[in-house]
């Protein structure tokens, strides 16, 4: 979930606690309650109506809200359903805090958003209690949504882009982030604009991809240069920094025409040392000194063209070899090579 400056500088000041946001205008309610949640470690804020709830929601993004039903001006069930409303809000856990009991007010609660009830006069254990049920609950939603954005992105993490072209127009229909960012860097056009050179090798290409299912010579991309050269079968030395496009496949169909989804990926020192990092779960700089060490390079060479010494390089080396659960040079070089072969096939090592 996105996060404010605020939000971030509360929680810092809380040793990374869950943050509490309490409202209510009784001052001796918030006085218990804020009490007994700051010593059970929790980082609270307070707001005595719903104009101060729904700023302090905002500014802070917090955990849960603890949220009294009535209140003058705007009340709880109002704040809840202008809080649900915002997509930067929506994802909060609400727990009403109501001295009516009768099933309509409860039920109205719920349907407000609230995730849950305590009755007053408030009792802190059973508070915590329910508290504690949905920011588990909050916490593992927010893990799901995390790992459903890191499976969406994990081409472009590990540097694979990937753009859907229609044809016969020509028009580039779909594109991920760092196709994007590749494309604008490597040929100076944005979507909808296909590079020409790209479009002209899928025109000449396509057709027989299509009819014979045959995987046509890649596409490579030199940065600086007035136009591409074309590596046939992917064979070849690229260049310190190219962009490589291969033809993935047909995506779809119709009478207009079909679609065909273009990989690419970018051939260079540091996509290669990105990869390396993401893929053996290394620090940039770990993964740094062991590509230099793949590269033959000594502890002496890799201290001077990172900028450092070679004890540096060493004790950088040393943590290479627990994370990889190997005991020599020879063999980190080994893990590396194999690795570095399935990201990046057409690199030179």
């Amino acid at each position: 979930m996105e996060t404010t400056p605020l939000a971030r500088t509360l929680r810092e000041q809380g040793a990374n606690s869950d943050l509490v946001l309490i409202v209510d205008d009784v001052p001796d309610n918030l006085a218990v309650l804020h009490d007994a949640l700051d010593e059970s470690g929790y980082t609270v804020l307070i707001a005595t109506n719903g104009e101060q709830a729904l700023q302090r929601a905002a500014q802070a993004r917090p955990d849960i809200v603890l949220l009294d039903a009535m209140m003058p001006g705007i009340d709880g069930f109002e704040v809840a359903r202008r809080l649900k409303a915002d997509a930067a809000t929506a994802h909060i856990p609400i727990v009403f805090m109501t001295g009516l009991t009768e099933t309509e007010h409860l039920v109205a609660a719920l349907e407000a958003g609230g995730v849950d009830y305590v009755t007053k006069p408030i009792k802190p254990k059973e508070v915590l209690a329910r508290m504690n049920v949905h920011l588990q609950g909050a916490r593992r939603a927010r893990q799901d949504a995390r790992q459903a954005g890191q499976a969406r992105n994990a081409l472009d993490a590990f540097g694979y882009a990937s753009i859907t072209v229609r044809l016969p127009e020509g028009k580039l229909i779909w594109q991920t982030a760092l196709a994007r960012e590749l494309l604008q860097r490597y040929c100076d056009t944005r979507a909808p604009e296909t590079p020409p050179v790209v479009l002209e090798w899928l025109r000449r290409h396509a057709p027989e991809a299509r009819q014979q299912g045959i995987e046509p010579p890649a596409l490579s991309i030199v940065q600086g240069t007035t136009g591409p050269s074309q590596v046939p079968g992917g064979a070849g030395t690229p260049s310190a920094s190219s962009l490589s496009l291969r033809l993935h496949r047909q995506t779809g169909q119709d009478d207009d025409g079909d679609e065909w989804m273009i990989v690419m990926r970018e051939i260079s020192d540091t996509a290669v040392i990105e990869a390396m990092s993401l893929s053996l779960k290394l620090t940039a700089r770990e993964a740094e000194v062991l590509y230099w060490v793949v590269k033959g390079k000594t502890n002496k060479d890799i201290g001077e063209i990172l900028g450092s010494s070679p004890a540096t390089a060493k004790k950088h080396l040393e943590r290479v070899y627990v994370k990889l659960g190997v005991e020599t040079r020879t063999a980190a070089a080994g893990v590396a090579i194999k690795r570095i072969r399935e990201l990046q096939p057409q690199f030179e090592i």
